[in-house]
């Protein structure tokens, strides 16, 4: 007979919460803050860049950010559903009072991530000329985009670490660390920014180039300051002593996140190509569309930073609560996730429809011509990040109990069928508005496949939930094919 896996609850640490009890809606806000201003200054982050780049380089290069960025969230999602994978495995872990069993996941998260991202990295490289041809690149931006998206690439290993040590802590209930040390990346690369694009004091003058270099150097500074923090402090996904070959991922955990990581990944990835392919259609406008188009996108990254807190919040409670048997819970923690999202999201959407101008010039001053294209994109699109956010909720939660094709299907279909065929297929009828109004088209049908697929999907099954560590070894020593598994939420 197999012997348990040993089960101790981890000491309470910085910011660390059990999600497993008490009041559902108090503990899902209490969490979800944090998680939310961790999203706000990564935006901010994102919007201080582009503000130094388009007043400092002009709009040419705030057009070359824009076709670079939409690259990097690409390459992204080619190693973020590891992370996902790693980030249920340790809250399930923890919902269990298995502390070991989650940094045995973290663990071999980390081993995997730094492999594919170095890869990944590296290929974006050497490819980074042809796939910005193959986005239409105007070749106005065309040289201050390579320039650009490979010092992004050269980065790319640290800034994945620092997302995974971030998805790992809130597995465990921290949010609040996570919070810290986006802080520190943003005041590191805020303040390095105008330094290397003008070569300030002893810096060299790097242009473009220069703030994709305050990205990685920040990046680098913030994970090993994190790693040592944990370490420190003894927090629960510490690895120490023999606990460091981890690292290097073991089979069982390996086969789980990978055959849970790629749908996860492939999610990012159809989100990434049709936000390229969009782009494709934007860059074919000219240069002051991209350039709205872009400071567009810099808006919408607030818009929906609540909702991807939300979101993150109920994945991480329903996955603790899936792995502590509290099924009781997991529909109430849903119905407060759609409640707040409706409330956050839906007030992020008034502030943006109401303040658009002013938020608007803040990147490209307020007598830009990209301005008014910005301003009537957003007028017709921004709206329907309410029901992305509602999308978010019922995602998170049919993931953290290991549902990744259902998700993955839906989205495919509102991405592709529906959002890019209305743009291409309505355009001789409504023009350029055809690609705006595709946006909040496309987020209803996502709505509704969610919606439908969380009333009478089979993710509750018990095929679908994580597995203990003692049950994996038992199956793995039978005849039968390990079937239990976990999943995540963006």
């Amino acid at each position: 007979m197999t012997s348990s896996p040993s089960r101790t609850s981890a000491p309470a640490r910085s910011g660390k919460r059990d999600l497993t009890s008490g009041p559902i809606a108090g503990t899902l806000l209490a969490f979800a803050l944090p998680t939310l201003g961790s999203n706000v200054l990564q935006s901010l982050n994102g919007s201080i860049n582009a503000i130094w780049v388009g007043r400092f380089l002009g709009e040419d290069a705030l057009a070359a950010t824009s076709n670079a960025n939409i690259i990097m969230f690409l390459l992204f999602g080619a190693v973020f559903g590891f992370g996902m994978a790693a980030t249920i495995l340790v809250g399930q872990s923890f919902g269990r009072r298995d502390a070991d069993g989650a940094r045995r996941a973290f663990g071999s998260a980390i081993g995997l991530v730094l492999v594919a991202s170095i890869v990944v990295g590296a290929l974006g490289w050497i490819f980074a000329p042809e796939i910005l041809r193959m986005l239409a690149t105007p070749p106005a931006a065309f040289d201050l985009a390579l320039a650009y998206l490979r010092v992004i690439f050269v980065g790319l290993p640290g800034q994945m670490l620092l997302v995974l040590m971030f998805m790992g802590l809130r597995g465990t209930g921290d949010s609040l660390t996570p919070l810290w040390f986006m802080g520190l990346s943003v005041v590191l690369d805020a303040a390095l920014n105008p330094v290397l694009i003008l070569g300030l004091g002893p810096a060299p003058r790097m242009g473009i180039a220069g703030s994709a270099a305050a990205t990685l150097l920040s990046g680098v500074v913030a994970v090993i300051a994190l790693a040592a923090y944990i370490h420190h402090r003894d927090l629960p996904l510490r690895l120490k002593g023999a606990e460091r070959r981890y690292i290097l991922p073991e089979a069982k955990l390996t086969r789980v996140i990978v055959a849970k990581g790629l749908p996860i990944g492939a999610q990012m990835l159809v989100i990434s190509v049709a936000g390229l392919a969009m782009v494709g259609l934007v860059n074919r406008l000219g240069v002051q569309t991209t350039a709205g188009y872009g400071v567009t996108l810099q808006l919408w990254a607030y818009v929906q930073m609540p909702a991807l807190a939300i979101g993150a919040a109920v994945s991480a409670m329903a996955a603790q609560n899936i792995g502590a048997g509290r099924w009781d819970r997991v529909g109430r923690i849903t119905r407060a996730g759609l409640l707040f999202n409706l409330g956050l999201t839906g007030a992020a959407v008034a502030i943006m429809l109401l303040l658009d101008r002013p938020l608007l010039g803040i990147f490209v001053g307020g007598e830009s011509p990209a301005v008014p294209i910005a301003q009537h994109i957003n007028r017709l699109a921004t709206w329907g990040f309410v029901m992305f956010g509602a999308t978010m909720v019922l995602f998170g939660v049919v993931r953290a109990n290991g549902a990744v094709w259902g998700p993955l299907v839906i989205l495919f279909v509102s991405m592709f069928p529906i959002r890019l065929g209305l743009a291409v297929g309505l355009q001789p009828w409504l023009g350029q508005d055809a690609l705006w109004w595709s946006f909040p088209i496309g987020s209803a049908a996502n709505l509704i496949g969610a919606a439908l697929y969380y009333r009478y999907g089979p993710w509750r099954g018990s095929g679908a939930a994580l597995p203990s560590r003692g049950e994996c070894e038992q199956r793995a020593n039978s005849v039968a094919e390990p079937t239990g598994t976990l999943r995540p939420a963006t």
